[in-house]
């Protein structure tokens, strides 16, 4: 079977509606809980998909979080092989700084709630992503922070608080700053587990994110679908080709 890993830094933000998409895809996914398991333990060339998840913590607090320097150092060896990766929300900031991008604190203030994507320069080169782009379409934001694009990637969508909300990089790997793996059933988990921010932060609230969530939940998740089968039927599977030739080879 094909190998998902998906690189979890706290419980709730899994990978969503787009974990039983990988299944059906004939994935078998299992999840790397970072801070308490060992990216010395396993090769970043492996797994066939690698999707790095979101999280309530910074790349640039490296101090607090020491792990993090290893997954970074980690998923920059799989990037630059062009393997199949997928980052979200604090996932994209960490692909961002893997390919030595500045990561940083936004100075329009923190992005939570539902609103629309506006297309990127390159957002034609990569046909699925229009699935999420347009007035029709809000998908959930829930970020502070933000990256500089980095060289050679292709920038896919914007909002009008934060330009990098999405890029590519080769042919195979992709960066989202919002989160469109999100399952709409699982609103309450979200707002139990971010609770203390949604309370700390002006113009956000528990009733606004339930609204949006009621009001804007299935369109989003009908869209999500047709992107993630898009990107899916797009990415290549080399891990699968590496292991098949050294079987022949054996």
């Amino acid at each position: 079977m094909k190998k998902a890993l998906a690189l979890r830094h706290v419980s709730f933000e899994d990978l969503g509606q787009l974990e039983p998409l990988l299944k059906k895809r004939g994935f078998d996914v299992s999840y790397f809980e970072v801070g308490v398991d060992s990216f010395s333990t396993m090769s970043p060339l492996d797994a066939d998909l690698v999707v790095v998840l979101g999280g309530p913590i910074a790349v640039y607090d490296m101090d607090a979080y020491p792990y993090l320097r290893a997954e970074i150092a980690w998923l920059r060896a799989r990037l630059l092989d062009d393997l199949p990766t997928l980052g979200i929300c604090l996932g994209a900031q960490l692909m961002a700084a893997a390919l030595h991008a500045r990561v940083y604190p936004g100075k329009s203030g923190k992005e939570i709630g539902w609103g629309t994507l506006q297309p990127g320069e390159h957002a034609g080169d990569i046909p699925y992503i229009e699935e999420l782009i347009g007035n029709d379409t809000h998908v959930l934001h829930w970020h502070g922070d933000t990256f500089d694009l980095p060289a050679g990637a292709k920038h896919l969508a914007s909002t009008d608080r934060y330009r990098n909300q999405a890029f590519s990089w080769g042919r195979n790997c992709l960066a989202l700053q919002f989160h469109p793996e999100f399952d709409v059933r699982m609103v309450e988990q979200w707002l139990i587990g971010h609770a203390h921010e949604i309370a700390h932060t002006e113009e956000v609230s528990l009733a606004g994110l339930r609204s949006g969530a009621v009001q804007y939940g299935r369109s989003f998740q009908n869209a999500s679908h047709a992107f993630w089968n898009g990107w899916l039927a797009s990415i290549g599977t080399p891990a699968i080709a590496k292991r098949k030739t050294a079987e022949q080879v054996g």
